[in-house]
């Protein structure tokens, strides 16, 4: 094939990306207006939502990969179960700290060990 052709290729396909994607979100955006946040589909796919966000942070610790496979599983377990009792303390004002605290304990960990 000629690459000439191979290199418009390319651009048609991120154009078609392109607009797949916005066209879904401008459709999002004029429909947002019409939803009703009450409704027992919302509220199911808002459940979903947060299901597959605890799901992922399970397997994160449960079963990691990268450097993190090398931090010790009880150790993974002890920094999640402070940071969420700090979260738990007042979620409206901890989640920063909570994030923090994870953070700046599993870095501290990595210097360390």
């Amino acid at each position: 094939m000629n690459t000439a052709l191979q290199g418009w290729g390319i651009w048609l396909a991120l154009a078609g990306a392109c607009i797949g994607t916005y066209l879904c979100r401008a459709i999002g955006v004029l429909l947002s207006g019409k939803i009703n946040q009450e409704s027992p589909i919302f509220q199911w796919l808002s459940a979903v939502t947060y299901a597959m966000v605890a799901a992922l942070t399970v397997r994160m610790i449960i079963l990691p990969f990268g450097l993190l496979i090398t931090v010790p599983i009880l150790v993974r377990i002890t920094l999640c179960g402070l940071c969420l009792a700090i979260m738990l303390s007042n979620p409206q004002k901890r989640l920063v700290p909570a994030l923090l605290t994870g953070t700046l304990l599993m870095m501290a960990y990595g210097l360390i060990f």
